[in-house]
Parts: C-alpha cells; sequence; structure tokens
C-alpha cells in the first residue's frame, strides 16, 4: 500500500492526471479511501474529480465524516458535479451524513437533491434520532407470492440493480406488509414454474422502525445477518437495514461508552472537530464531580491526624493502599460493563457475580498483601528504611488493609454497574474514575481501622 501511495503521489506531484485516472480505476473504493486518508484538502478533492459517478460514491461512503465534510466543502464550487454524488449517495448514508451536519448546511445540500431523493432523505431524517428509521434505506428488492420463479427473477433483474442487497429477496403481499424473506440462492436452485409461496416458510425476523439502533445490533449479532428487514407497527415493509450499518453504530456506541467509562460525556463529533468550549464542557462536569469527592479523602485524613502524627510511617503507605483498591476496583468495574453490554451478563446474575469477586478479591488481596510485607521485611532488614521495633505490626497492618481494600474495590467495582443498570442509568457511567474515587476514601478508613488494631497499645 505505501508503494501504491507513494506512486500517486508523485503522480501528483508530476500533474500527470492521465496516468494518476488510469491507475485509480484500477484500485477498489476502500484502497483509495485508505490512500487519501491523510492527503491534503486540495489533493483530496483533486481525487474525486477524477473519479468515475460510480467511484466517488463507493469511496465517499468509505471514508470519516470529518474527510467527507471536507469533500464536500472541496466541491461547493462544482455544482454539478457536487448534485451528482449527493443524489448517487445510498438513502441510509446520506442521512447518516446530514444528520451529524449543522442545520443550515443540511437543508442548503437537501435542495440539490432530485424529487425522489429529497422526498426519501426527508421522510428517513423525520424518524427520532438514533432510530431504527434513521439505520434503513428504501432500496431493496420485493415480490408477490404468487409470481413463479422465473416471474420473481425478471423481477429482480429488472429492479435489483439500485438494490443495497440482492442476498435477500423479500415477499410482500398487495398492501406491502411483509410475508415472508427469501435467500437468494433459494430463489435461484428452484424450478422455474414452481411459486414463490412454495418457499415461504413465514418465519422471518424483522425490525421495527421505531426501535432502538442498539436493538439492531443485537439482533445482527445474535442471527447472523447481513440485511434484516424494516416494517411499521402494523407489519408494512419500509425498508431494510444492512450489516455495514449496524457496524457503525456499534462503533459509534463502543466509542460512547468508553468515553463515559473514562469520566466523560458522550461526544458526537470526532476529536478534531469538537470546539474547544464544547470539549470542556463535556469534561469539566465529571472532574468537578471527583474533585468534590475526593476532598472527602482529606477530610479522612485530617479525621486520622493523631494517629498519623503518632505514627508517620502510616503516611507512607496511603498512597499505595488506596492505588490498589482503585485499581482493583476499576478492573472489576471495566469488565462487568463490556459483559453487560454484550449480554453475557443480566441483572439476575449480580449474586453469581459478587460470590466469584468475593474469591477474587480475596486471592488479588492475599497476592498484593504478601508483597507489601516482603518489601518492608526486606527494606527493614536491609537497612533501606527502619520502621522500628514494631515493623512487624506495621507489615501486618499493611498486608490485611490491602486484603480488606482489593476486596472492598472488586466488589465495589463489579456492583456498582448492576446497581445503574437496576435503576435506569447507563453501566458505563460506572466510570473507573469514580470507581477509584469511591474506593479512595473507603481505603483510607478501612487502612487507618486496620493499622488502629493492630498497633493500638504499640505506635498509636
Amino acid at each position: 500500500m505505501n508503494e501504491i501511495r507513494n506512486r500517486l503521489q508523485q503522480l501528483i506531484e508530476d500533474r500527470n492526471w492521465i496516468d494518476l485516472k488510469l491507475e485509480l480505476v484500477n484500485l477498489e473504493p476502500f484502497q483509495i479511501a485508505e490512500l487519501i486518508d491523510n492527503l491534503p484538502k486540495s489533493d483530496l478533492i483533486l481525487f474525486f474529480r477524477l473519479l468515475s459517478r460510480k467511484q466517488a460514491k463507493e469511496v465517499f461512503q468509505h471514508l470519516s465524516h470529518d474527510e467527507q465534510e471536507d469533500v464536500i466543502e472541496g466541491m461547493a464550487a462544482n455544482v454539478n458535479m457536487l448534485t451528482g454524488l449527493l443524489n448517487d449517495l445510498d438513502p441510509d448514508d446520506r442521512t447518516a451524513f446530514f444528520e451529524e451536519l449543522p442545520g443550515k448546511v443540511s437543508q442548503r445540500l437537501m435542495q440539490m437533491l432530485s424529487k425522489k431523493e429529497h422526498e426519501i432523505t426527508t421522510q428517513l431524517l423525520g424518524y427520532p434520532k438514533d432510530s431504527i428509521g434513521r439505520l434503513m434505506t428504501p432500496e431493496y428488492v420485493a415480490v408477490r407470492p404468487f409470481f413463479t420463479v422465473q416471474k420473481g427473477l425478471d423481477h429482480i433483474r429488472k429492479f435489483g440493480r439500485d438494490s443495497e442487497t440482492l442476498n435477500v429477496i423479500y415477499v410482500v403481499d398487495e398492501n406491502w406488509k411483509l410475508i415472508d424473506d427469501i435467500r437468494i440462492e433459494e430463489i435461484i436452485l428452484a424450478l422455474p414454474e414452481q411459486k414463490i409461496s412454495e418457499l415461504c416458510d413465514n418465519r422471518f425476523i424483522s425490525l421495527n422502525v421505531y426501535d432502538d439502533q442498539e436493538v439492531a445490533v443485537k439482533i445482527f449479532a445474535d442471527h447472523d445477518r447481513v440485511a434484516l428487514p424494516v416494517t411499521d407497527t402494523d407489519g408494512t415493509l419500509l425498508g431494510i437495514v444492512t450489516v455495514d450499518d449496524v457496524i457503525d453504530v456499534q462503533q459509534k456506541e463502543s466509542t460512547e461508552d468508553f468515553q463515559k467509562f473514562g469520566g466523560t460525556e458522550g461526544i458526537d463529533l470526532s476529536y478534531t472537530k469538537v470546539p474547544l468550549w464544547e470539549m470542556v464542557k463535556k469534561r469539566a462536569g465529571w472532574l468537578v464531580v471527583l474533585f468534590l469527592s475526593e476532598m472527602l479523602t482529606a477530610s479522612a485524613m485530617g479525621h486520622y491526624e493523631e494517629e498519623i502524627s503518632k505514627a508517620v510511617v502510616l503516611a507512607l503507605f496511603v498512597p499505595l493502599i488506596i492505588s490498589s483498591g482503585g485499581n482493583s476496583g476499576s478492573q472489576a468495574a471495566s469488565l462487568i460493563i463490556r459483559s453487560l453490554a454484550l449480554k453475557e451478563l443480566r441483572l439476575k446474575n449480580w449474586w453469581y457475580v459478587m460470590r466469584k469477586e468475593i474469591f477474587s478479591g480475596l486471592m488479588l488481596g492475599a497476592i498484593l498483601g504478601c508483597i507489601g510485607f516482603i518489601r518492608i521485611f526486606i527494606w527493614q532488614e536491609s537497612g533501606l528504611y527502619d520502621y522500628g521495633q514494631f515493623w512487624v505490626w506495621i507489615g501486618i497492618s499493611v498486608a490485611v488493609s490491602l486484603v480488606l481494600i482489593v476486596l472492598w474495590g472488586t466488589l465495589s467495582g463489579s456492583m456498582i454497574p448492576f446497581l445503574l443498570k437496576k435503576i435506569g442509568l447507563d453501566p458505563a457511567t460506572a466510570s473507573a474514575p469514580f470507581v477509584a474515587t469511591l474506593v479512595d476514601v473507603t481505603g483510607l478508613i478501612i487502612y487507618f481501622t486496620v493499622a488502629g488494631l493492630f498497633l493500638s497499645g504499640k505506635l498509636l
């Protein structure tokens, strides 16, 4: 790929447009999209002007939203070319592009659409945001149950060129109510004189146009389909959703969950397109909450000021103790949130998870506790640091505290996502910083309580 990129770049520098156009004809759309990924905007527009209308449409659909905006902006002076590109796009891809644009921009671009494409786009944009209606395309092939296989094949040849996919053919009645869907190979392998109704088993899976897009992601994953029909509440076939659009939704949802888990509100635009003030607003809320929560840590330290003044050595292990609890909590939270998202776990599994995390927390805590005690032993015996005559009890305090705090961290990190899901909130909001902050505060209380038990009458 680098060799091709270098060759094309050289052709651009040499202004050898004829050879460049010939080179582009022999490349797949996704290859061209990869090649122009890091090109300057001027070269990006140049590439599109050399592509055929069909190539331009297919390459455009492989670009990121930011690159698509650059292309549209660069074509503004060439109205005919821009109009052709917008009308050639598949309705679902065009809708996805328009809904990410500012309202005024999308309205201006919609005026360039033909009457037919304008009506389709308006209809799709009329469905609720994040609904399956926004994903679907009306470009599919449907046949009637009374068609013979031969007539059905003739119908497919006549109307199939504009279809999003021909893997599945849909069977509808006179009112366009969905009766069944049939894989194309079943039709091809059937006898020409057979009726389409003979191939139907009336067992099909469909999506509701008003359902959330996450429903489509789950159904596609469960049934391993390349396309699914979309119906209204009466069962009327309105369009289809293809697997490539569902993959885009899944990627978007994963990105949003990842942002939430990092302590940031979901960001709709890419990092490079988000205004500075919008970025600050998205991040400030959680930072303020976490900062106020961490102030409780300072309050907890103040509460144990007397113990610390008597045994300053205890303060040396505070970062070690609270970070271990926070890390174990973040680990548990990430595992459970992902399992909930993949439907591997459900609310009813909370007790199973708690039992498992109790044993996991005890074992992990024991491992860290042993390491902590050995560290104190080595430092004491080697003379690197003198913990005093009660160093064994200090080591035991640290070890036991680690066991309890890691146990508490794993239980908190695993149970909070269940609690949030139970009350109807997104489990992803149980972000790593939130869990870590919670365990920080409670970890201090556990640490100094344990130290008080073991060191009372000795250092305290």
